[in-house]
């Protein structure tokens, strides 16, 4: 008896990982840049940078669940995730001219409306290109390429800003280039995935079809999570705190890509063999062990060290949520699925962030971590008690 194919990655995968390598690589030359960027030379607080990341994020996800239903609708994912990634590519190095932080509001913004378009229908394109066996692998690897991109985009700024090729602005926009080159690959390689002509079209915004308890328990239990997730601006602050030079804030947030990139594949893959509930509650508990040690950190070593581990925490967790996401509901429903998800995400952001930024403000950053850490660890408890028990969906 011949030997069974193993089921592969295929193209839209790879050329889907490839685009956001270099959307990687353009956004990742500006955002280590950006707090530093906002606070030395546009004088913005703390309180005002969470304000900035979490409106940001809350607007993105607000059109992630418009995005995705609309996909689901229509049956074609590619249109809206071309638009996205257009609008964010023209977009995001508009940082170049901003001349006080309200205007950095306004772009970024802009930029996350182009995120909130394209990522829904993005991950259901995702989900649907390859066998649901190998989900994981799938989304870890496109997460490992993302990251990679994220590699590439601090050093290019590093070694610009080191060697005084060009000032910070020039660095802006010289990150339109990895951008217009990702929406080329996009436009000419990624192919849309014929679906089902029994999938119900839906004539408006139905969002009361039931998408089944299951979804709707890890979502609660994600979005938990999220109100202690604030933006990664703050770890950025706290590790110049702690004696982390700026000129060196790229290579920091650089070798945090390095990790990402390493850990996301296996990760994803270490899901469909144990499970999406172990794996998301590993890396949630890994996640508040780190946010401790931020804390508790005195030292600019420290930041280093935790900044490595943090990218583990990615690894375990970002591939996993997606496939458990397409794991739990139907492939006509997929898109709004993702929505949800995205939605609660973002929704999470912006109070994660104020909130944050707030107690870092008025108690200092240490009870602002170890506030984060309690989210974190309640909603690890919380996935046990309630998500689902099995790798698949109906296994």
């Amino acid at each position: 008896m011949p030997p069974v194919a193993r089921p592969t990655l295929g193209r839209n995968v790879k050329a889907l990982s490839a685009v956001s390598f270099l959307t990687d690589v353009s956004s990742e030359m500006i955002y280590p840049l950006l707090p530093v960027f906002l606070t030395s030379v546009l004088g913005a607080n703390a309180s005002f940078i969470g304000a900035i990341e979490g409106a940001a994020e809350t607007t993105a996800a607000l059109l992630k669940l418009a995005s995705g239903w609309w996909s689901d609708r229509v049956r074609k994912r590619k249109p809206l995730v071309v638009l996205g990634y257009g609008i964010a590519t023209f977009m995001r190095p508009l940082v170049a001219i901003a001349q006080s932080a309200s205007q950095v509001l306004f772009i970024r913004v802009a930029d996350r409306v182009g995120k909130g378009i394209r990522n829904s229908p993005r991950d259901a394109l995702i989900a649907e290109s390859v066998d649901p066996s190998i989900r994981g692998r799938a989304f870890g690897f496109h997460r490992a390429a993302d990251h990679a991109g994220g590699v590439l985009g601090p050093l290019i700024a590093f070694v610009i800003l080191t060697y005084h090729l060009a000032p910070i602005r020039t660095v802006f926009w010289l990150a339109a280039i990895p951008g217009v080159l990702s929406f080329m690959v996009l436009v000419a390689f990624v192919r849309d995935i014929e679906r089902p002509a029994a999938a119900p079209v839906m004539g408006g915004p139905d969002l009361t079809v039931p998408l089944g308890a299951r979804f709707w328990r890890v979502l609660g239990v994600i979005f938990l999570f999220t109100l202690g997730n604030s933006t990664d601006a703050f770890l950025l602050l706290r590790a110049n705190q702690l004696g982390v030079p700026v000129a060196l804030a790229p290579i920091l947030w650089a070798a945090l890509h390095v990790v990402k990139s390493l850990a996301s594949t296996p990760g994803g893959a270490l899901s469909d063999r144990i499970g999406r509930r172990p794996t998301l509650v590993m890396g949630w508990m890994l996640y508040a062990l780190v946010y401790v040690g931020f804390a508790q950190a005195t030292a600019a070593w420290h930041a280093w060290a935790l900044f490595g581990v943090y990218g583990l925490y990615f690894g375990l967790t970002e591939g996993s949520e997606r496939a458990l996401v397409a794991d739990l509901v139907s492939v006509e429903r997929r898109g709004t699925a993702y929505g949800w998800f995205n939605l609660s995400i973002g929704l999470g952001a912006l109070p994660a962030s104020l909130m944050f930024g707030w107690v870092w403000d008025n108690a200092g950053a240490p009870t602002a971590f170890v506030m984060g850490a309690s989210l974190a660890m309640a909603a690890a408890v919380g996935m046990l008690v309630l998500g689902p028990r099995t790798a698949r969906a109906g296994l």
